[in-house]
């Protein structure tokens, strides 16, 4: 089995808070506190979660107002939040107000676009959207992005499945139930014949096969991050869809438009965690591919991984844990470490693919084995 190391021999260690004690949060704890350069406090409304983090030996606090939210962010060199995505404005302006570096996992495009007004102004970095998708895949596909002399198309794809479906839609819930519901609802950003525009969730639906097996993909919205922005005017089309397994994308517009339940997120959220289980046996598939002239040839890239759980210090970390944990850690990681810029709106695409793979945190996208302390 193969193995990485994510300890350091550091002597100082910088304050970080860590805002919500769920799956994600709790896996960004551990993950920190193996590295040894983090001093952690996670803090959390919910003492049962705040609880099962200080069997590591974290440093927990119970947060219950805006107040003692505010107290456990002042003096700290980071802010990693692991909140609902509504909390994600809120904690964010409270950054700014105490100039402290802030990091998040949106995917909610409104969100980010207040944050980025926010980072005009600020003295510490906001650096929202550093999970998977968005996250990783922009740094994926603006990578691949460069490559070309003439980009025509860059198409990215990404899906936190089950690894042994059941049902008919052949899924089980392995992340936020709300920000998945966004996603399929909200409208998806891409460029369209070379202009920045909107498509609708749910739609575009194409087929395809990887390493044997089948899947389906479709618009989902959020998991470009700013890469339209970034595209625009050097791009003809630019989209992200999220992989399913067949039959997935019938059942949801079934639900979401015949039965109109994307008006009623709350039953719908209802429904799902009701009706679908959880697992820890999951798999992130990612796949993009790009399109272009490279001296005046036209060619073709693509990248692919795939990505299962794995043990950290005795713990299991399913997939979806690990690759949003490692996400939000490399970025910390590389400010922390002066090679992102200290201030200011940070897109992912400032990071560099290659610098993202060889950090301790990052490598769990290139690796399947036990993280080894």
């Amino acid at each position: 089995m193969t193995t990485f190391d994510i300890s350091s021999h550091s002597t100082s260690r910088r304050p970080i808070t860590i805002l919500g004690a769920g799956h994600i949060g709790f896996a960004m704890a551990l993950l920190l506190q193996q590295s040894g350069d983090y001093d952690i406090l996670v803090v959390d409304r919910d003492p049962v979660r705040l609880a099962e983090v200080a069997t590591l030996g974290i440093c927990t606090r119970l947060a219950t107002d805006d107040a003692s939210l505010q107290a456990a962010i002042d003096g700290r060199f980071a802010v990693l939040n692991a909140l609902p995505f509504h909390r994600a404005v809120p904690v964010a302006t409270s950054c700014a107000r105490a100039g402290v570096h802030y990091f998040d996992l949106t995917e909610d495009v409104a969100s980010t676009q207040a944050i980025r007004a926010l980072a005009a102004k600020a003295h510490s970095v906001f650096m929202p959207q550093c999970g998977l998708a968005p996250g990783f895949i922009g740094i994926v596909g603006n990578d691949l992005a460069r490559r070309f002399d003439t980009l025509h198309s860059l198409r990215m794809r990404v899906g936190a499945l089950p690894r042994y479906p059941q049902g008919a839609l052949r899924y089980n819930l392995t992340w936020s139930t709300e920000g998945l519901i966004n996603e399929y609802c909200n409208p998806c950003e891409a460029i369209v014949d070379g202009v920045r525009t909107t498509v609708p969730a749910l739609e575009g639906l194409e087929t395809f096969a990887l390493d044997g097996v089948e899947y389906e993909a479709f618009n989902t919205s959020g998991g470009l991050g700013t890469l339209t922005e970034t595209l625009a005017g050097k791009a003809r089309q630019v989209d992200y869809q999220s992989i399913r397994y067949p039959g997935h994308n019938a059942i949801l517009k079934l639900l979401l438009n015949d039965l109109r339940l994307r008006d009623r997120r709350d039953l719908l959220k209802d429904i799902l965690e009701t009706a679908i289980p959880t697992t820890d046996q999951d798999v992130i598939v990612v796949f993009a591919t790009a399109s272009g002239l490279k001296g005046g040839r036209l060619v073709q890239d693509s990248y692919s991984a795939r990505i299962v759980g794995t043990q950290v210090a005795g713990h299991t970390l399913s997939a979806i844990q690990l690759t949003t944990a490692a996400g939000i850690c490399t970025a910390l990681d590389l400010v922390s470490q002066g090679k992102l810029p200290q201030q200011g709106f940070v897109g992912q695409e400032s990071v560099a693919l290659a610098d993202f793979l060889a950090n301790r945190f990052g490598s769990a996208y290139a690796r399947e084995g036990e993280l080894v302390l």
